[in-house]
């Protein structure tokens, strides 16, 4: 696989997992007790903590699962639930959920470095869905030889193009947010939470029919 297939294979992907114009929204409203100048540097910390746990899921993660014993399929039917029920729960009450990641987070306003990983990055912007989507993507990678290494620097890029948009999308938030109004927000946080709700049940059926498969060539072969 080539590095600009491996980039077009991840990046959609990721991107629809991450959201970042969605996840600007709901740093908008974590951090709107903080001065401008203070977002702006959470918002850089974040897409640097986002690069990072992309990168470790696309690279090592499907190492972990083979350490393990779990297979692709597990993996994708698991990741799936966890998107789709986060998905269905925003899609059913987004202000709660706002709410919710405001008041985790409020406590710890005063330490910005405490909540720039907890809860900006994990959960909220790369959070059990974004690293499942990750790992499985880094479990199609070839076994060795240039396709490995095209495979690594396509799916890298997409992760470096995605922390990008969470970097920009999230330090021009409150600008956003102020044009939009409260209407808008919620009427696009719950376009962005249908989205992610059919995304993990795309998820989980490819899961289902891998493990189907799966189970019938064992099956032949045995």
């Amino acid at each position: 696989m080539s590095a600009v297939a491996a980039f077009l294979l991840a990046f959609p992907a990721l991107f629809s997992i991450v959201n970042p114009p969605g996840g600007a929204f709901i740093f908008h409203e974590v951090t709107a007790d903080l001065e401008r100048a203070a977002r702006t540097r959470l918002a850089r910390r974040v897409g640097m903590y986002s690069l990072l746990v992309m990168l470790v899921a696309l690279w090592g993660g499907a190492y972990v699962l083979n350490f393990f014993g779990i297979s692709l399929g597990a993996l994708r039917i698991a990741g799936g639930a966890v998107v789709a029920l986060r998905a269905w729960d925003l899609l059913m009450s987004p202000e709660r959920q706002e709410q919710r990641k405001s008041e985790q987070a409020g406590s710890a306003v005063e330490v910005e470095d405490g909540i720039a990983f907890f809860p900006l990055t994990m959960p909220l912007t790369t959070g059990p869905g974004t690293i499942s989507v990750a790992i499985a993507l880094g479990a199609e990678r070839p076994s060795s030889g240039e396709g490995l290494l095209e495979f690594l620097l396509g799916v890298s890029t997409a992760a470096l193009a995605i922390a990008l948009l969470v970097w920009l999308s999230y330090r021009s938030a409150d600008r956003v947010a102020d044009v939009l109004g409260a209407a808008a927000r919620r009427t696009i946080s719950r376009m962005s939470a249908f989205l992610l709700l059919c995304i993990g049940v795309q998820v989980m059926l490819t899961g289902a029919e891998d493990e189907i498969h799966r189970i019938a060539s064992l099956l032949i072969h045995s």
